[in-house]
Parts: C-alpha cells; structure tokens; sequence
C-alpha cells in the first residue's frame, strides 16, 4: 500500500511539474504578455531601489534648490528638475513607490474581502440580496467620483487613499467571486461533500474558494492597474497623495502651470503612469488567457 502512494505521489508531481512547463510555454508565446511582465518587474525594481539610486545619484527628490529651477533633462538630472529646482527623475522613482505601494494594497485587501463577501453571499439568500444590492448601488457610481466623495470624508494621505480605492474596487470582485462559485458549489464532488456530512465553512473554504483563485488573481491584476491611474487622477485634483511626496498625479498636477516653460515636468510622469497602467494590463491577460482554457486556446 506504501508503495502504491509514493508512485501515486510520483506520478501526481510529475504530472504538477509538466503543467507548469506547458503554463510557462503558454505565457512566453504570447509576447505581449511577456512584455507586460517585464514591464511590471521594471517599475517594481526602480521603485524597490529608489533610494539607491537616488543617493547614488546624490540627488533628494524633496530638496528644493532656487537656482536650479526649470532645468532641461541633461546628464546630472536625467529628467530635469521641476518649479522648485526638484530632480524630476528621483521624484519619478519615488513616485513609483507610492503607486506600487497604493496599488498592491488596494489589489490584496479588495480581492480578500470581495472574495470573502462573494462567497457568503451564495450561503444565504437573504444576506446574497444585501451584498449584491450594495454592490449594485456602489457600481452605480462612477468609481472616480465615489473615490473622490471618500476621500473628502476621510482626508488626503496614503492611507485613505489605500481605503478609497479599496472600497471601489471591492463589489467588482464580489460579483465575480459570486458568480464564480455558484458555478463551483453545483458541481458533483460538492454534493458528495455535503452527502458526507461536511460543514458549510470547510466546502466553502476547503473545496469552493481555492478553485475560483484563478479569475480572483487575475482580477487582482487589473484593480492593481486600476488603483495606480485612480490613485494618480485623485493625486491631480487635490485630492489624494499630498504635496510634498512625489506622486505621479501631483507632479501631473504642479506641471500643468509650467506646461510651455518646462515641458518636461509632464511628460516624465505621464509615461511611467501609462507604461505601468499597460504593463499590468498586458499582464493581466496574459494571466486570464493562460488559466482559462477557452480564451487561451
């Protein structure tokens, strides 16, 4: 009997270990794909090393500097400098951790909480009535104007902001986590399960919640996108990261005054929102296509 589990056991991870090699093949030909990822551990690195290479490059992205006001990209700014004589480049760089960090927050909790909401909700019909009401009546409002009501009630830090966008993205992945196991809790082993005396929680969370990880992850991809360009957008009204950390939005914001006298100011921060929002989107759909069998055919 030993014997016959360990060859079980054998066969089980090869069968695991080539899966995961048709997996990795599958992404690589999409190149795309590929392109989004390497995009996606671009501006993670730059973010992570930030203040390496800002002191290596002996340049404080909160240093103001009179004299050095509205400086074209040259070799010591690579990016300029801003209204207050600023390094654009280090700004950036900063900058991008403040997304990163906004962005895998809001990702995390909202497909942690819309997960869990998603999955309560098909225990009990009633309390599957309230979820999604709410949730319809959230998904009513436009997210950047809901966004912006939130963060006029809580006040302008990273923190609210990471709450805001949270509350936003979460009814998204309700529904999807709803739908997904109503699908999953009608299949045959869920019945053999509830024949053999489990309990609710364990079906819900042994047997129904691991097998919609899939759509959840991939949705957590594009509220991290979602985040980092309704992060910025709240940044540029004034209403989200204050002055003076580096946001992408808020040097959006300070440029828009200095447009013809400092073009450079702009651009820098627009491209690297762009890039990031493209990057996790391509990312994204590579994810979606490899772990559904349909669209990745």
């Amino acid at each position: 009997m030993s014997e016959q589990k360990m060859e079980l056991t054998r066969i089980r991870k090869t069968l695991m270990r080539e899966q995961r090699q048709i997996n990795i093949r599958k992404f690589v030909r999409s190149r795309l794909s590929v392109v989004g990822l390497a995009i996606v551990l671009l501006i993670a690195l730059l973010a992570l090393f930030a203040p390496v290479i800002s002191s290596a490059m002996n340049v404080d992205p909160y240093k103001a500097t009179v004299r050095d006001r509205f400086q074209p990209p040259s070799a010591a700014h690579p990016f300029g400098t801003d209204n207050l004589g600023r390094d654009i480049f280090s700004r950036v760089l900063f900058g991008a951790r403040i997304s990163m960090i906004v962005g895998l927050s809001v990702g995390l909790v909202s497909a942690l909480l819309g997960t869990a909401l998603g999955l309560y909700a098909t225990t009990n019909r009633y309390l599957d009535n309230i979820l999604m009401r709410l949730c319809d009546g959230l998904k009513a409002i436009p997210n950047i104007l809901l966004a912006i009501a939130l963060m006029a009630v809580l006040g302008a830090n990273m923190q609210n902001v990471i709450i805001s966008l949270t509350i936003v993205a979460i009814p998204g992945v309700a529904r999807l986590a709803r739908s997904n196991a109503l699908l999953i809790r009608e299949q045959t082993y869920i019945e053999a399960m509830r024949c053999l005396g489990a309990g609710k929680h364990r079906i819900l969370w042994r047997h129904i919640a691991p097998n919609i990880l899939s759509p959840i992850i991939v949705q957590m991809t594009f509220s991290f996108a979602s985040a980092i360009i309704s992060e910025a957008s709240l940044s540029f009204l004034g209403a989200g990261i204050p002055q003076p950390e580096p946001s992408w939005g808020g040097m959006l914001n300070e440029a828009r005054s200095y447009l013809f006298k400092g073009w450079w100011m702009a651009v820098y921060p627009a491209v690297f929102t762009g890039v990031s929002v493209l990057g996790f989107n391509l990312f994204g759909d590579g994810l979606r296509d490899l772990m559904d069998p349909v669209s990745g055919k």
